[in-house]
């Protein structure tokens, strides 16, 4: 999980917690795309911690939550048939 913080005070704070906690946590800085100002980009702390612990933090320290690694799975394509399915119904008076 990631979560995203403007100020890196704050980031570095939710790695020192996560840290002293028994989790991992590394701190990298987020490009987002558009953005020209290389100072203006935020900071995102990646971490092994459960979701709910990542949201009081996140909740603390005024960021968000990225969720992306979340997704649902991708369902394999459907077998579809190649040409129509030929009824014969004799009830209706149907015969070739």
């Amino acid at each position: 999980m990631r979560a995203i913080f403007f100020d890196e005070d704050d980031a570095q704070a939710v790695v020192a917690r996560l840290r002293a906690d028994g989790f991992e946590a590394t701190i990298e800085r987020e490009r987002l795309a558009g953005e020209d100002d290389d100072e203006g980009h935020p900071w995102a702390v990646v971490s092994d911690a459960p979701a709910f612990m990542l949201e009081v933090l996140v909740d603390t320290h005024d960021g968000w939550l990225d969720e992306e690694d979340d997704a649902p799975p991708i369902a394999p394509p459907l077998v579809l048939p190649a040409a129509p399915k030929r009824v014969k119904r004799p009830d209706l008076g149907w015969s070739p």
